[in-house]
């Protein structure tokens, strides 16, 4: 009866939704193709007994793609079908695709679009990724006997919360699953409070990601170009760049001259005292032409990483203040290895954080704010390891960031430890890989 409600409420939304991805679509045209795949209706010959893999998101596409590596040699010829829900988690995706797999969107929690795309392409075994948890999915393959697990899985304690407040509908969607396999104690036990089945903890799986040698030569190469420490503010999400700008213009003030910045340019000798290369590097791309108009309004120069080319960005004009713009995807091992020390996006604001752990294996160590629930146990380990602070806002974070730039000494420390922090937590893929093909083997 309660499903039903829900079922009810999810079909009556359908039209909401299309208006939301037309919205979404004027900002980044991917939310405009194959929509019809959100509801089940799909282009391309039914199909069978695919490896099915949930990846909502970037984050997730990325976590889903270090799996995928380990899954590959463990299962020769797996064929995999691939489910997002945004743009960005979709694009990324696309890069984990091998001849023969299949990409389509998720399709949305109503039993319709539920039954069509199970009928469509019977899967054999599905996992999904992290935190995505859908009611009708869930029990639609319960009822078809398709096995499904959640693999890297974490819950911060705001979700349990809000997990608890709607047990009705969470608790069955939880106890539904084959396997869960969480990434920290702290996560299993909240999984386990809500009926999950947890065969073990894991690990993360980011933490077996491998930079790619490429981008860290070319962001070591632009960052011995650039001449001057670089700080990054990554994955920022909206309210940070302000916060992020108002720091870097308040400096001379400060110091004790508040006229020192004029027109974006700095007079002496406050230039001196400011010898640093700011780096923003915006989280969603829908948002990288807001975030320069937000630098631009502040009287400030903007140089976007999409004018660069191969070649290193280019040095501002004597005095200027000038802001690098990281505006592309899937560059981010650039974009740490052009930095000498990175402020981690979401943290500021009560989001949750990003993921630090690929900024630690690029060697860059990182300045959290208040907020990092996300990866609550990351987190603590980085600062246990020396590869990472935490501070309780942004100015301190700026303050903290300039302080380890200007003592060069502390910053190879840190990221030492950074490198070091990343290194000793691997194995979750490897884990993870071989639960996934005992649950197949179980199945079988």
């Amino acid at each position: 009866m309660i499903r039903a409600l829900y079922s009810l409420l999810t079909w009556l939304a359908q039209p909401l939704l299309r208006r939301k991805l037309a919205r979404r679509a004027r900002a980044e045209p991917s939310y405009a193709v194959a929509v019809e795949e959100r509801f089940g209706h799909y282009s391309m010959p039914p199909d069978a007994g695919r490896l099915w893999i949930h990846a909502v998101s970037l984050g997730e596409a990325r976590a889903a793609g270090i799996l995928l590596e380990h899954l590959r040699t463990a299962w020769p010829g797996l064929r995999l079908l691939l489910t997002h829900g945004t743009a960005t988690g979709r694009a990324e995706g696309a890069r984990l695709l091998k001849p023969g797999d299949l990409q389509v969107w998720q399709p949305w929690d109503t039993p319709q679009a539920v039954q069509r795309f199970l009928d469509h392409f019977k899967p054999s075994l599905g996992i999904l990724m992290e935190t995505e948890m859908w009611p009708n999915l869930i029990a639609g393959c319960a009822d078809r006997g398709v096995p499904v697990a959640l693999a890297n899985a974490r819950l911060n304690e705001r979700s349990f919360r809000q997990a608890q407040r709607l047990g009705w509908l969470s608790r069955p969607a939880y106890s539904a699953l084959a396997a869960v396999w969480a990434q920290t104690p702290a996560d299993a036990g909240r999984l386990q409070a809500l009926g999950a089945p947890v065969d073990g903890v894991f690990g993360n799986l980011k933490f077996d990601a491998t930079p790619d040698p490429a981008q860290l030569e070319t962001g070591r190469r632009w960052r011995n170009a650039a001449g001057k420490p670089v700080i990054l503010l990554a994955s920022s999400r909206e309210g940070e760049e302000e916060a992020f700008l108002e720091q870097i213009l308040s400096f001379p003030s400060v110091n004790g001259s508040s006229d020192a910045i004029k027109n974006g340019v700095i007079s002496a000798p406050e230039a001196e005292g400011l010898a640093v290369q700011w780096l923003i590097v915006p989280r969603h791309p829908q948002r990288f032409d807001e975030v320069a108009r937000c630098i631009e309004a502040r009287g400030l120069t903007v140089s976007r990483r999409s004018t660069w080319g191969d070649k290193p960005p280019p040095a501002p004009d004597s005095g200027a203040v000038q802001i690098w713009l990281g505006d592309s995807l899937g560059e981010m091992a650039v974009y740490y290895a052009l930095a000498d020390v990175a402020l981690l996006g979401g943290s500021f604001e009560p989001l949750g954080g990003q993921n630090l752990i690929e900024a630690a294996a690029c060697g860059c160590p990182v300045v959290m704010g208040p907020h990092t629930f996300n990866f609550a146990q990351a987190a603590e380990l980085a600062q246990a390891g020396g590869a990472a602070v935490a501070v309780s806002d942004m100015a301190e974070a700026v303050q903290r960031a300039r302080q380890w730039v200007n003592d060069p000494a502390q910053q190879t420390q840190r990221a030492a430890a950074a490198v070091a922090f990343a290194a000793a937590h691997r194995g979750a893929a490897n884990r993870t890989a071989q639960a996934v093909i005992a649950l197949r083997n179980s199945k079988d």
